[in-house]
């Protein structure tokens, strides 16, 4: 048995340890994500024959005001903004004495009230309420979609202003908006009969002002005159394409490139060099496939600054100036890459050699291509007729064979001396792949307009064919890769070959796009054929361009 020494000693640890185990308040835990409740309205919301100078928002917690000026607007206009004072839970908004009579007002909050620890906000909350005996009530409702991609756009705001008023757009914010839902549907509501305007805007700033063209607008061309309620207002949005041509950024590259990018396509464009002018004579220029892009090689590189004008039809859009620190050095080097993935070929793609620079000469006894290590002489090589910087290397690839490409230096000599260094690319055909074609009957529904027809890859929506067409016509894609693929059509109304934007002070609506509704499975070895009647233009003020039932394959 233990004694009581041990007793005691036994006694003195255990309460040791309780007073050492101090109890704390947990930490941690998942955060609060849940938007103040509104516990109370005082006055009660849409109350009529108004008279009071006060209102009373009560919360179930700590609230705060975010962005009060930017988030939230009243209809109509109250000839001085009201006072907005938190206090706890409480927000108290003291209203001006000169409240017009007979008129229902809406304050909407947009994303102003908030918890005050986690700022999570109340959504778009209206507080309404009328000086007459009756509260407005008509309502339009409708959906907002992106242009280009035919999606559902969310968190856009939706803007409605009388047709009265309607040179404040782009100037003021809009007392009367709402935001669009994950679905892209938008509900304006309190509406007072009156002939209105309706815009789309996602915006870069949340001030409700269109500022420029880095921001999408949607609109209708015509107004809406309010009579009742309205369903069905649809509009598109898309980045117009900015008023005035501008270089955003031009550099010259390491590689003795000269680069520059613009705020939009430049279509039939010229670049000139005026100083120094002599090597304006023999520059190389290239513009990348949308146009938006230019790149220059020139003859001397020993300028201390170079000078360019950006010209189109003869007249100047920008002037630009490059000047080269006296430290910069510029190389000569043809960097060669290639297409493979993952060290493998196929034999659809073959295998394509991209230079940093214009090709002028290919040296093929500096071209060495081994199949098992023995060297083989029958594959063809050539340079790309519309892009010099590319070279296509073709050959029957066999399986189960090992494939080294040797480029000695100077296998390729560039325009102005460029030089490729010595590489060596092993690689193996991709047995793994599989194709199978695709044929597609296409009936347009009239002949008037032009239309652009897509294979776009549903997983990373890539676009691997385009065809324009006019008429009646039978594409067929042969040896595409297994995968899920889908067609997309562009209505090509201006006929010049490309997706174009709306242009609000043209009222041009964006050119429309369809999606067959239907995602095709290509397998290897299969061949599907498919009927695909391409529905009428339909009118902006429908919902989305209407689904084609009548697909067969075979």
């Amino acid at each position: 048995m233990a004694g009581p020494a041990f007793l005691l000693l036994f006694t003195v640890l255990i309460l040791s340890s309780i007073r050492c185990a101090n109890i704390q308040q947990p930490t941690g835990g998942p955060r609060d994500s849940i938007a103040p409740i509104l516990l109370n309205e005082e006055p009660k919301n849409l109350s009529t024959n108004f008279m009071e100078r006060q209102i009373t928002l009560s919360y179930d917690e700590f609230i705060r005001l975010n962005n009060p000026l930017r988030e939230i607007s009243i209809s109509p206009e109250m000839e001085s903004m009201p006072e907005f004072k938190v206090r706890r839970r409480d927000l108290e908004i003291l209203l001006p004495d000169s409240l017009a009579e007979n008129t229902t007002y809406v304050i909407n909050f947009g994303k102003a009230i908030a918890d005050n620890n986690e700022g999570n906000p109340v959504l778009d909350y209206s507080y309404v309420f009328s000086t007459g005996d009756r509260i407005d009530s008509l309502s339009i409702t409708g959906r907002v979609i992106n242009a280009e991609t035919n999606e559902p756009e969310m968190d856009v705001s939706v803007l409605l202003i009388p047709v009265s008023q309607d040179s404040i757009f782009g100037k003021r914010k809009a007392n009367v908006f709402a935001r669009t839902d994950s679905s892209g549907n938008f509900r304006l509501n309190y509406l007072r009969e009156n002939e209105y305007r309706i815009y789309a805007l996602k915006e870069l700033n949340n001030d409700r002002i269109y500022n420029s063209a880095d921001e999408s607008i949607g609109f209708i061309k015509d107004s809406i005159n309010l009579r009742g309620d309205t369903t069905g207002t649809h509009l598109w949005i898309s980045r117009e394409v900015p008023k005035e041509f501008k270089v955003l950024d031009r550099k010259i590259d390491r590689d003795s490139r000269i680069s520059m990018i613009f705020n939009q396509p430049l279509e039939d464009g010229h670049v000139r060099i005026t100083y120094p002018d002599s090597l304006d004579i023999n520059k190389l220029l290239y513009f990348n496939p949308q146009g938006d892009s230019a790149f220059l090689w020139v003859s001397d590189l020993t300028f201390d600054s170079i000078k360019f004008q950006v010209l189109k039809d003869d007249k100047v859009l920008d002037s630009i100036l490059i000047r080269r620190p006296a430290a910069d050095r510029y190389t000569r080097n043809l960097i060669i890459t290639n297409n493979l993935n993952r060290n493998m070929v196929n034999q659809i793609k073959q295998l394509r050699l991209f230079a940093t620079a214009p090709i002028r000469t290919i040296d093929r006894n500096k071209i060495v291509l081994k199949e098992d290590s023995l060297a083989i002489t029958n594959y063809q090589i050539t340079k790309d007729s519309s892009d010099e910087r590319k070279i296509s290397i073709r050959y029957n690839w066999k399986p189960q064979k090992d494939y080294e490409l040797t480029l000695e230096n100077e296998a390729f000599t560039g325009y102005f001396s460029e030089i490729n260094e010595k590489t060596v690319t092993t690689f193996t055909l991709d047995e793994s792949a599989r194709y199978g074609h695709l044929s597609f009957q296409i009936q347009i529904p009239d002949s008037i307009n032009q239309y652009i027809v897509e294979l776009i890859d549903e997983e990373n929506k890539e676009a691997f064919k385009k065809d324009i067409i006019q008429t009646d016509t039978n594409l067929v894609y042969r040896n595409f890769l297994e995968g899920k693929y889908r067609l997309k059509i562009t209505y090509d109304t201006n006929s010049n070959g490309r997706w174009d934007p709306g242009n609000l002070d043209l009222k041009i609506q964006p050119e429309r796009v369809w999606y067959y509704d239907k995602i095709f499975n290509i397998r290897a070895n299969w061949e599907q054929e498919e009927r695909v009647i391409i529905p009428p233009l339909s009118s902006p003020r429908q919902i989305l361009p209407p689904r084609n039932n009548r697909s067969q394959a075979r």
